[in-house]
């Protein structure tokens, strides 16, 4: 073999594995897309969420909500209608007496996402619970996905940030909540 054949396939081998480290050090670098279109995925998702050690929760259950049910659609979500709610998947815990409420609802391409979340802050009960109320609200969203979390400061803020970070921070517009959790009692309750 001639010492310029050599240089040749020696050169290509050389540029193949310079293309091939471009093409790894690229595909590391490209966001992972998050796919939360299914009841299962965002399931999923919760999963993951709540598989973190970033914070110990109480015992959660996760269900899917049918959004032809008006009323359950409000209640978990403050919506006045489930007109363009696709999928509603909740979680609370088993324990009914600890506030605290996650309500993931993907919504149709053609809503407003924006509006929708508004209407979610401003009519969402934080004190639906018998003897508790949610003291925090954080809502945001993923492409068509709006995320509610509501309770503690304690267990909202830290679910709430694992969820951005589950969606690489690609989120819309964040808004918050913060509701006293002092119980105002009537006057004839009070020691005289």
């Amino acid at each position: 073999m001639k010492k310029s054949s050599i240089i040749i396939i020696s050169s290509i081998l050389v540029i193949v594995l310079i293309i091939g480290a471009v093409l790894l050090v690229k595909s590391g670098r490209e966001p992972k897309e998050r796919k939360l279109q299914t009841a299962e995925e965002i399931q999923n998702m919760l999963n993951t969420i709540y598989s973190s050690e970033n914070i110990e929760l109480p015992q959660l259950d996760i269900a899917t909500i049918d959004v032809t049910d008006e009323a359950q659609v409000s209640t978990f979500t403050g919506l006045k209608s489930n007109d363009n709610v696709e999928e509603l998947v909740i979680s609370v815990p088993f324990i009914n007496s600890q506030a605290y409420s996650v309500a993931v609802v993907k919504v149709n391409e053609k809503a407003d996402i924006e509006q929708m979340k508004q209407e979610m802050l401003d009519n969402i009960d934080m004190r639906r619970w018998i003897c508790v109320s949610a003291e925090k609200l954080y809502i945001t969203n993923y492409e068509n996905v709006i995320f509610l979390v509501m309770s503690s400061e304690e267990w909202a803020r830290p679910v709430y940030e694992d969820f951005k970070n589950f969606v690489e921070n690609d989120i819309g517009k964040e808004m918050e909540k913060s509701e006293s959790t002092d119980i105002e009692l009537p006057p004839e309750m009070y020691l005289q």
